[in-house]
């Protein structure tokens, strides 16, 4: 290998996905990549009326330099349950930052379930969430960050993790914010900030009918182990959790969707299948 060649190639990755409803069905009507980020095959375990769906990124890290964009538009009467088969995977940069932009664009019914990124020691990641729903969008989604390969003892010492969450409905802001961890910052260790844990998460769900009791059944569930809170805000329900463990963020947002499905969307729950391999 000669000198000037670089070391490792960097990824430019788009998917976009158009899910339709005709005919008491959600298709998959539109399915467009570049790169690494792919789909697989739709599925029906609940029938023909919620399509679910894997979203792949094949290389299984994200590196330095390094773009991913995810776009997702859901039509009025589709349903569409989207969730990953793995951690996400942020690799330690030599420099150049690794980006990731998720848009969402909801008519009918997108429920979002990844499972978790691990952002390693020495990562520069940015990470944007953009959702737009209309008048009578539902939209239930997750994000959980494991700062550090916990397992093999790793921490956040260095590098560097920015990300932004826009909900909106109909145009109008229901949900904003932008933070940043640095890695060996302040905010690691401060009672303001993550207290030391090395995990944490957002729910988020918007529907129009939510009802008090809802918030009453979530509220009696907790993580074990680490905390779990949960607010209701004009337009939008959040669920926060902290932790030492992804695995627990998992569980205690599995649980919650498991009460806020069927209150919110009348149907059963029927986890998505690659969840059990």
């Amino acid at each position: 290998m000669h000198l000037a060649e670089p070391l490792a190639r960097s990824w430019k990755a788009g998917l976009s996905l158009e899910f339709g409803f005709a005919d008491q069905k959600t298709t998959l009507s539109r399915n467009i990549h570049d790169g690494p980020l792919v789909v697989q095959k739709p599925l029906y375990p609940e029938g023909s009326e919620v399509c679910h769906a894997i979203v792949v990124h094949p290389p299984g890290g994200i590196a330095g330099g390094d773009e991913l964009t995810l776009r997702v538009s859901v039509g009025t009467g589709g349903a569409a349950l989207l969730t990953t088969p793995g951690a996400a995977k942020w690799y330690r940069s030599a420099g150049p930052w690794a980006k990731q932009t998720v848009e969402f664009d909801v008519k009918g019914m997108l429920e979002w379930l990844p499972q978790e990124t691990i952002v390693f020691d020495g990562a520069l990641a940015e990470t944007a969430y953009d959702v737009n729903l209309g008048a009578q969008a539902g939209f239930i989604g997750w994000d959980i960050v494991c700062l550090g390969r916990t397992g093999s003892g790793e921490r956040f010492a260095r590098g560097s993790l920015r990300s932004s969450i826009r909900i909106r409905r109909d145009n109008r802001l229901l949900w904003f914010e932008r933070g940043r961890i640095d890695g060996g910052g302040r905010l690691l260790d401060s009672p303001a900030g993550l207290a030391g844990s090395p995990v944490y998460g957002t729910l988020f769900a918007s529907f129009l009918n939510f009802e008090k009791k809802i918030l009453d059944n979530l509220r009696e569930l907790q993580p074990n182990p680490g905390a779990g809170a949960v607010t209701l805000l004009p337009g939008i329900l959040l669920a926060r959790y902290l932790g030492d463990s992804s695995e627990a963020a998992r569980r205690y947002f599995a649980a919650l969707w498991r009460v806020l499905r069927p209150a919110l969307t009348g149907r059963d729950v029927i986890e998505p299948r690659i969840w059990q391999t």
